[in-house]
C-alpha cells in the first residue's frame, strides 16, 4: 500500500531539482588567494594584453602612492576604483595596460627613518661621519625601507584583487626613472624657467627643510594677535608731510605673528585707501580710516580725528623700530586692505610672499634672522638670540609693552598651515632655493606655464567630476614659483654646482648628469665628487657654461628635488617610453591631487612639450567615518584593511566600493560593508540559480545559438523579450564602465540580478525547468537563454568581481583553469523591440496589485488564482510565452473589456507536483491529483 509519504518521496525523485558546484556560501577570505595565484601562476595581466593587442588603446597612468606604511582605507578605495577602469576596459574590447608606481624619495619616508636612527641612536654615529657619508647612510637605511614597504603593498593591493605588472612596477628611485626626471628638467632649464634665490619659502622647522604647497595641511591654531605702534621719526620730512611735531605720532599695525618684528624693514600702505590721524588719550595713531569701528570692537577706546590724509603724504615717510635701531620707510602695496586690521601692514620681507614682493619693488633687502632650526641668528637684539621664534612671541610682546608701543593683544583661532610629516606649524623663511617660474614665458613658445595651464584646463581636458575643472583652474590661477628644492638627503639631487660664487646648471650640464645617474643611479653624486661626476663634462662645448666656472674647483650642492617633481616626471619615465608622445587618456587620484599630481604634472608637461599629459582627470573624495571626522589613529575610528578582508572578502568590498557616489568624501563603518555583503549575496544567489539549473543540460557555442536563435527564441516568445532587456542592461552598463560610473554599473547590475532575472524570468521559469520532463522543448529554450544570459551578466560584473566572476564561469564550463577575461564576448545578434511588450507588463504590474489585494480575502499562493484579462493581450498568449506562467497564476481568461479580475481557485484540484490548479489537474490512477503534464511526467520516469 503506496502511503502519503511514499508519494512525496517518488515526487521528489520526479523533479529536476538544481545542482552546481557554485557553493551558496562564498567563502571569500578563503578562496580569493586561490584566484589570486592562479592569475599570477597563469600570466592574466599579459595574456590578456596579448590577447587584445591589436585593439583600440586606452592608455591609463598610476599615481604612486609613498611606500610607508601599510595600505589604508584611502588606498582600498583609490586602488579598487582604478582596477574598475583597467578591468572594464578590457570588458569593452581596449587595450588597457597598467603599471603600478611608487614615491620612494622625500620626507614621508626619510621622517620615519630619521625617527628609527634616532631612537636606536645610530644618528649619533651618523652624524660623525662625513656630509656625503652621513648622507649616503640615511639614504641606504631609506632605499631598505622603501623596498620593505613596496613589497608590503604590492602584497596587499594585489589582495584587493587588482590587476597589474606587479612583476615591473615604476619606482621613482629607479635608475630610468631618476634619468627620465633629469631629463624633464633639463628641458625645462632650456625653456629659461628654472632660477636660483633667495626667497621666502613654507620652512618646516621640524624637518628643517623648504615645502611645496602640496606638502600642507591646514589644522586650527591659537595664536596671540597685537596692535601695536611704530613711532614716526621726528624728523624735518615728516613734521612738514603731517605739519605737526611727530614726537607723540606713531603707524598702527597689526599682526598675527609678533616674532617677525625683528625683520620688519617696512610699513606697506594702499595708494587709494584714506587715512586718519586720531588722538587717543594722549598719543595720535595714523590709521585707515574704515578700520576706526573695527578696532573699537575689538578693543573699546574713544577717539578724536585730527585730520584725514592720503596715502601720498604718507608714502615715503620713515619710522622708528619700537625695539631695534632701524629706521624703515612707508612703501605702497596693492595687497594691503581696510577689511581688517588697521590699513598698514608691517612688512618683513623675508617672511612673507607680499612682504617680498613689496620690498622687492621698493628695492629693500631680504633680511630673514631665523635659523633653519626656528631660533634666531646673532642680528637680533641679544634678549631674543638663540630663542625659538615661538618662545619669542611672548618675549616680543612683553618687550613692547615695556616701552609702551604695544596697543591691545588678544587670543585668536585660526586655520594654519602644517607640516604633513611632523604636523607641526610651519613658516614662511627666506632661504636660497631652486625655483621654477609660472609667468615667465617659455623660450619656444613666448607663453608662461601658468597661460599654458589655463588654456589646457579650459579646452583640453575632460573633468569628472565637472566641479575638477574650477577647483585646479583657482589653484593654478593663484599659484606661487613652484620651489622644487629641499634640504634632504633621501631624494633625486638637484645637479647643480658652485665655483667661487658662480653657479653652474644648465641644460647640458644636467643632461651629462642624467647620463650618469642612468648608469649608476642618482647616489653617484654622493658617492664621486664634484670633479668626478664632472669629468667627462667639457665647459666648452657647453654654450650656458659661465665663464667664470672652473670644474676643477667646483663644489656639489646639496639640495634635492620636491618629490612632486619627480613624481611629476612620471608621464616622461613611465608612460612615453611605451606610448609615445601622446596625451594619456585618465589620470585617476582623490580630490587633493589638484594641489598634487594633477597639478604639477600639468605644469612640467607643459614645460616641456607645450600640452597636459591627460585627457580626463577622475577624482575621488576622501574616506571618513560614520560622522564624517577625518579618519585617525588618535581618534581611534581607523578600520584596519586587513581586518575588513578577513571578514567580508575583498570582493564584498569592491562591490561596497562599486557602490559609492566616489565624487563627495566617502563616510564608511562596519556595518556599511554588511550591507554590501547582503546585497553582494544576492547577486551570487541569482548566479548560483542560473548555473544550478544547467547540470543537465550541454552548452551551445555562440555560433551554435546564433544560428538557430530565431528558432529557439521566435520573436514573440517571452526569452525575445528578457534577452533583449538583457542587452539593453549590457549597453547601460557598458556606457557605465566608459564614463567611470561605477555606482551606475552597480545599480543596473543589481537591478538586472534582481528585478529582471530572480523576480522575474527565474520565478516564472522556476515551475518549468523543476516539473517538465528534462528534454522538453521548453525547458531546453529556457536552459539555452540561461545560458546566454549566465554568459553576459559573468562578463557584465567581470569588472566588479573578477573572483565571483571567474568561480561561476568555472562552474558553469566545469573547468577550474578558466578565467573569464579571457573569454571571448558571447554577442548574439538579434531584433526587438521591447516598446512591443509594454502593454503587457503593464498589466502585469496592475494585476500584481490586484493579487496583492486579495491577500485579505485568503488568496496568499498566487497558484491559488486565476485572472480575467482584456482580450487585447491575447495575442501574447503562445507555446513560448505562457502567460500564467507570466503572471505567476494558475489560470487565464480573456475578456471584453480593459479590466483585470482575479479568479478564487482555491476550491479548484491542485497538483500535488507542481501546486497549480489549472485546467487539467485531476485525480491520476496512481492516487494523486496532478495535471496533465505533471501525470505524463511522472508517467516517463517511473
Amino acid at each position: 500500500m503506496t502511503t502519503n509519504q511514499d508519494k512525496k518521496l517518488n515526487l521528489q525523485k520526479t523533479v529536476n531539482l538544481p545542482k552546481t558546484s557554485f557553493p551558496m556560501r562564498a567563502n571569500l577570505a578563503q578562496n580569493e588567494p586561490q584566484s589570486i595565484k592562479r592569475w599570477k601562476k597563469n600570466n592574466l595581466y599579459h595574456q590578456l594584453l596579448e590577447k587584445l593587442s591589436n585593439n583600440p588603446s586606452f592608455i591609463f597612468h598610476d599615481g604612486p602612492p609613498y611606500a610607508n606604511g601599510n595600505i589604508h582605507l584611502g588606498h582600498l578605495l583609490n586602488k579598487v576604483l582604478k582596477d574598475f577602469v583597467v578591468r572594464s576596459q578590457h570588458t569593452l574590447g581596449n587595450l588597457c595596460s597598467y603599471t603600478p608606481g611608487w614615491d620612494c624619495h622625500g620626507l614621508p619616508i626619510e621622517h620615519k627613518v630619521m625617527e628609527s636612527l634616532t631612537e636606536s641612536g645610530k644618528i649619533q654615529r651618523i652624524i660623525d661621519l662625513p656630509l656625503d657619508h652621513q648622507k649616503m647612510a640615511i639614504r641606504n637605511e631609506c632605499c631598505t625601507f622603501a623596498k620593505k614597504h613596496i613589497k608590503l603593498q604590492s602584497n596587499q593591493m594585489q589582495s584587493l584583487l587588482t590587476l597589474a605588472d606587479y612583476d615591473k612596477p615604476y619606482l621613482t628611485m629607479s635608475k630610468s626613472f631618476e634619468s627620465a626626471t633629469m631629463t624633464v628638467f633639463a628641458k625645462l632649464i632650456a625653456e629659461g624657467i628654472v632660477y636660483r634665490q633667495l626667497k621666502p619659502v613654507h620652512w618646516s622647522i621640524a624637518n628643517q627643510t623648504a615645502l611645496a604647497d602640496a606638502e600642507l595641511e591646514y589644522y586650527d591654531k591659537t595664536d596671540t594677535s597685537i596692535y601695536t605702534s611704530f613711532p614716526v621719526t621726528n624728523n624735518k620730512t615728516n613734521q612738514e608731510a603731517l605739519g605737526m611735531d611727530c614726537s607723540s605720532v606713531s603707524f598702527l599695525i597689526w599682526t598675527t605673528t609678533p616674532w617677525t618684528l625683528p625683520a620688519n624693514r617696512a610699513i606697506a600702505i594702499h595708494d587709494r585707501l584714506e587715512y586718519s590721524l586720531v588722538l587717543i588719550e594722549d598719543h595720535h595713531y595714523i590709521i585707515a580710516t574704515n578700520c576706526l569701528p573695527l578696532i573699537q570692537e575689538k578693543h573699546s577706546f574713544t577717539y578724536t580725528t585730527k585730520q584725514t590724509l592720503t596715502a601720498n603724504q604718507l608714502v615715503n615717510l620713515t619710522y622708528d623700530h619700537p625695539f631695534m635701531d632701524l629706521t624703515n620707510p612707508i612703501i605702497t602695496g596693492d595687497f594691503v586692505t581696510d577689511d581688517d586690521g588697521t590699513g598698514l601692514v608691517h612688512i618683513a620681507p623675508g617672511h612673507g610672499t607680499d612682504d617680498y614682493l613689496a620690498g622687492l619693488q621698493a628695492g629693500i633687502d631680504v633680511y630673514c634672522p631665523v635659523q633653519a632650526d626656528g631660533t634666531y641668528d646673532d642680528s637680533v637684539p641679544d634678549w631674543i638670540k638663540g630663542q625659538s621664534i615661538w618662545d619669542a612671541n611672548s618675549i616680543i610682546i612683553d618687550k613692547l609693552k615695556s616701552t609702551h608701543n604695544l596697543f591691545y593683544a588678544y587670543e585668536f583661532n585660526h586655520s594654519y598651515p602644517h607640516d604633513w610629516r611632523s604636523k607641526t606649524p610651519v613658516i614662511f623663511r627666506a632661504t636660497e632655493q631652486w625655483f621654477i617660474s609660472v609667468d615667465k614665458p617659455l623660450q619656444s613658445s613666448q607663453k608662461s606655464l601658468r597661460d599654458l595651464a589655463l588654456a589646457a584646463i579650459d579646452h583640453d581636458i575632460e573633468f569628472v567630476p565637472s566641479w575638477g575643472q574650477n577647483r585646479l583652474r583657482g589653484m593654478l590661477e593663484s599659484r606661487p614659483d613652484w620651489c622644487i628644492s629641499r634640504q634632504r638627503s633621501w631624494g633625486l639631487p638637484i645637479p647643480a654646482f658652485k665655483s667661487g660664487d658662480t653657479i653652474l646648471l644648465t641644460q647640458h650640464s644636467t643632461q651629462h648628469i642624467a647620463a650618469i645617474f642612468e648608469a649608476e643611479g642618482s647616489d653617484a653624486w654622493f658617492k664621486q665628487s664634484a670633479q668626478d661626476l664632472l669629468a667627462n663634462y667639457d665647459p666648452t662645448q657647453d654654450p650656458d657654461c659661465p665663464e667664470s666656472f672652473d670644474k676643477n674647483k667646483a663644489e656639489k650642492l646639496y639640495d634635492i628635488f620636491d618629490v612632486w617633481f619627480e613624481s611629476g616626471s612620471s608621464w616622461q619615465a613611465v608612460m612615453q617610453p611605451h606610448h609615445g608622445n601622446q596625451p594619456v587618456d585618465l589620470y585617476l587620484e582623490g580630490s587633493d591631487q589638484h594641489r598634487g599630481w594633477f597639478h604639477l604634472s600639468l605644469l612640467t608637461c607643459l614645460g616641456v612639450h607645450q600640452r597636459a599629459p591627460y585627457k580626463h582627470l577622475l577624482t575621488h573624495g576622501f574616506i571618513v567615518d560614520k560622522e564624517g571626522r577625518k579618519m585617525s589613529k588618535s581618534m581611534g575610528n581607523t578600520l584596519d584593511v586587513s581586518d575588513i578582508l578577513q571578514q567580508y572578502g575583498a570582493e564584498v568590498t569592491r562591490w561596497w566600493v562599486s557602490s559609492l557616489n566616489y565624487e563627495n568624501d566617502i563616510k564608511v563603518d562596519v556595518s556599511f560593508f554588511d550591507t554590501a555583503s547582503e546585497t553582494y549575496r544576492k547577486i551570487r544567489n541569482t548566479i548560483r540559480f542560473l548555473l544550478s539549473n544547467l547540470s543537465d543540460y550541454t552548452l551551445l557555442s555562440k555560433d551554435a545559438i546564433q544560428t538557430d536563435f530565431q528558432n529557439l527564441f521566435p520573436k514573440h516568445s517571452i526569452e525575445s523579450y528578457v534577452l533583449g532587456k538583457l542587452v539593453e542592461y549590457e549597453q547601460a552598463i557598458h556606457n557605465a564602465y566608459r564614463s567611470f560610473q561605477f555606482k551606475q554599473a552597480n545599480q543596473l547590475i543589481y537591478e538586472c540580478c534582481t528585478d529582471l532575472l530572480s523576480s522575474f524570468y527565474c520565478a516564472i521559469t522556476k515551475d518549468t525547468l523543476y516539473c517538465d520532463a528534462p528534454q522538453s522543448p521548453k525547458r531546453y529554450r529556457i536552459q539555452v537563454a540561461y545560458q546566454l544570459i549566465i554568459e553576459k551578466l559573468l562578463r557584465l560584473i567581470y569588472p566588479i568581481l573578477p573572483h565571483t566572476s571567474d568561480e561561476a564561469y568555472q562552474s558553469l564550463y566545469q573547468d577550474p583553469s578558466l578565467c573569464i577575461a579571457l573569454a571571448d564576448s558571447f554577442d548574439i545578434t538579434f531584433d526587438v523591440s521591447l516598446q512591443d511588450w509594454h502593454d503587457l507588463f503593464t498589466a502585469r504590474h496592475d494585476a500584481q496589485k490586484r493579487l496583492e489585494d486579495y491577500k485579505e480575502k485568503g488568496i496568499d499562493n498566487s497558484l491559488d488564482a486565476g485572472l480575467k484579462l482584456p482580450q487585447t493581450l491575447e495575442k501574447f498568449q503562445s507555446d513560448t510565452c505562457q502567460l500564467a506562467d507570466i503572471f505567476g497564476v494558475s489560470r487565464i481568461q480573456f475578456q471584453n473589456n480593459n479590466t483585470i479580475d482575479v479568479i478564487d481557485l482555491r476550491e479548484e484540484p491542485r497538483c500535488e507536483r507542481s501546486w497549480k490548479r489549472d485546467e487539467t489537474v485531476s485525480l491520476r490512477s496512481n492516487g494523486m491529483y496532478l495535471s496533465d503534464r505533471d501525470f505524463h511526467v511522472i508517467k516517463e520516469l517511473l
